[in-house]
């Protein structure tokens, strides 16, 4: 059964670099540093639409519209596939999807990204 993962709104699909318990100096650190850490970093997977914007001003009177409705309109997000995304850990949430670990991160929490670019 193939599944696929939508996003709503400004929300960014993470998934997060392996967490090393050694310091680049060789220190072994205790279980739970890690996890007092304010920022994780990991590779954006997926993005949602983006922010709704408020639908454009009616030609017209308001109630001569016949009921339509118009299609909803997003300010797209910077991040994309493929970035590796700086962002705040306390404001992103942890899920599991399909057995491996993903971060759920508003688009707001993003601090950096990093984009390979294409020669």
């Amino acid at each position: 059964m193939s599944r696929e993962v939508i996003l709503i709104g400004d929300k960014v699909l993470v998934k997060p670099e392996e967490e090393s318990s050694k310091t680049a100096s060789g220190l072994y650190l205790p279980q739970g540093v890690a996890e007092g850490e304010k920022v994780m970093s990991g590779h954006v997977v997926n993005v949602g639409p983006g922010y709704p914007t408020s639908e454009p001003a009616a030609v017209g009177e308001p109630w001569s519209r016949a009921g339509g409705r118009s299609e909803i309109r997003y300010v797209p997000l910077q991040a994309d596939k493929g970035d590796l995304a700086i962002f705040l850990r306390r404001e992103a949430v942890e899920v599991e999807i399909d057995g491996s670990k993903y971060m759920i991160v508003p688009h707001a929490a993003i601090l950096l990204l990093i984009r390979d670019r294409l020669p």
